[in-house]
């Protein structure tokens, strides 16, 4: 393989190719030969840019977690419009279909990975712990708005509704659950706290 490949963003790509490696291949196939084999460049371009493999897979997981941040923000937004039901059916069906669910699979996988993730977000397991904080702030925002009952205890609930959703993605053989499913688990959750017409 040419070690002269001139890239026009080295980081993105190594990136896209970590995904990719992760979903198809599980941890335990993600080596920094499978990134640089599945970016098609040399081995040698990843340590140009990184310290070492898990200084890349750190700045791939802080990548990957950005998503979350404007996940975040379409909440926020969406908040006082549609449902509560539905803003969170879809919100948990989104996150949890996606590279997310590999993610946690990846820091739980690797020590040194959740040491450095550590230092630079405080919390045990990224992801997880970002959604819960994402859904809290939006039950508190539609609490304030008067769609969900002014007693709700958003601090229990946004935990609840993750690991709900967690559980329900994962290693799932027939593949994801339906919207269905998943708004079943969210309406079961939020039980008579909600505030609103059901449609």
């Amino acid at each position: 393989m040419p070690t002269g490949v001139a890239l026009r963003d080295a980081r993105a790509q190594l990136f896209d190719a970590a995904e990719r490696v992760l979903l198809r291949d599980g941890p335990g196939g993600l080596t920094s030969r499978a990134v640089t084999t599945e970016a098609g460049v040399a081995k040698g371009v990843l340590h140009r840019h990184f310290a070492d493999f898990d200084a890349f897979l750190a700045e791939f997981v802080l990548d990957r977690m950005a998503r979350i941040d404007a996940q975040a923000a379409a909440l926020r937004e969406a908040a006082g419009t549609g449902t509560v039901v539905d803003n969170l059916t879809g919100l948990l069906t989104e996150l949890f279909g996606s590279v997310a669910l590999a993610i946690i699979r990846l820091v739980i996988a690797r020590d040194e990975l959740r040491s450095r993730l550590r230092q630079v977000r405080s919390s045990h397991l990224p992801i997880l712990s970002d959604a819960t904080a994402m859904i809290a702030a939006y039950l508190t925002t539609e609490r304030d708005l008067g769609r969900i009952a002014v007693d709700a205890d958003v601090d229990a609930l946004a935990p609840i509704l993750v690991g709900s959703g967690h559980l329900l993605f994962t290693d799932r053989e027939e593949g994801p659950p339906d919207a269905g499913t998943v708004r079943r688990i969210v309406t079961t959750v939020l039980g008579d706290l909600t505030r609103e017409p059901q449609p």
